[in-house]
């Protein structure tokens, strides 16, 4: 389900998820960034605070509040980057907790509706103590963050 891999510093995740929905529903739900709300975690107090987000486009800038462990929250500031309409959108860090953010999502129609996959390719600053953070709880955060999505999806779109 979710992979981690290490190249040149950067870490890579990669998450599958099959849906039974259409490639039409999919887009819908997932091109707007009001839901991110719904699929992240409630510890983490995400909040958009740019507003109520435009219908997704390249160049959009999409501000929020974020907590990723308890006692510290954040602001997180992403770009849409590029959009292919029913295909896949990308998302990159502006400015947040990471050195790199680059979150690519991929839609795919199959026959028993679609495949899903996220694919995260990120940087922690600090060197060698944002190594020590991946290995002691960025690491786990982020699993526990997509097995939420993932249960989440799962449920809210079941057959």
């Amino acid at each position: 389900m979710i992979s981690i891999n290490k190249h040149a510093g950067i870490y890579t995740l990669k998450v599958e998820q099959k849906l039974p929905i259409s490639l039409d529903e999919a887009w819908d739900f997932f091109s707007n960034p009001l839901n991110l709300e719904r699929i992240t975690p409630s510890n983490m107090q995400f909040k958009i605070t740019s507003g109520k987000p435009k219908p997704m486009h390249p160049g959009q800038i999409i501000t929020y509040r974020v907590a990723p462990f308890k006692g510290f929250s954040t602001n997180w500031v992403t770009e849409i980057t590029h959009v292919a309409d029913k295909q896949f959108f990308v998302d990159e860090q502006r400015f947040g907790p990471y050195s790199m953010w680059h979150h690519e999502h991929h839609f795919e129609a199959k026959e028993y509706g679609i495949l899903m996959t996220d694919k995260v390719s990120y940087k922690l600053p600090l060197g060698w103590l944002g190594n020590l953070a991946q290995q002691l709880f960025v690491y786990k955060q982020l699993q526990s963050i997509f097995n939420y999505r993932y249960t989440w999806l799962s449920k809210q779109f079941k057959n």
